[in-house]
């Protein structure tokens, strides 16, 4: 069974940077995408970022495009999310996710957050204006 684990939230200032960590045991972590999401209060989960198994290509939101990084470690099994410029509207629990081995996998699917079969548990990350 698939389990993640994300760390490096926490509360910091507009215009400042803060990277988040996921940690993942129970998978071939390197045969498969992984993604960021994330839930502000009061409002559906959003995509964030994605990167593909080999960390080759990646995907974000316009939101968040030229401000975060999505990057992989597949030695330690790790995905991290590089958060630069960060503003109010970023305030949310940061979720890490892990996508279904699919034969095609369009990249429409990267934001559907019904294409990920594993969770973490979240982190919040808070930016004070």
């Amino acid at each position: 069974q698939v389990q993640l684990v994300e760390s490096g939230g926490g509360l910091v200032q507009a215009g400042g940077s803060l990277r988040l960590s996921c940690a993942a045991s129970g998978t071939t972590f390197s045969s498969y995408r992984m993604g960021w999401f994330r839930q502000a209060p009061g409002k559906e989960r959003e995509f964030v970022a994605a990167i593909t198994s080999s960390g080759g290509s990646t995907y974000y939101s316009d939101s968040v495009k030229g401000r975060f990084t999505i990057s992989r470690d597949n030695a330690k099994n790790t995905v991290y999310l590089q958060m630069n410029r960060l503003k109010p509207e970023d305030t949310a629990v940061y979720y890490c996710g892990h996508y279904r081995s699919r034969a095609y996998f369009p990249s429409s699917l990267y934001n559907d957050a019904g294409a990920l079969d594993a969770w973490g548990q979240g982190t919040l990350v808070t930016v004070s204006s």
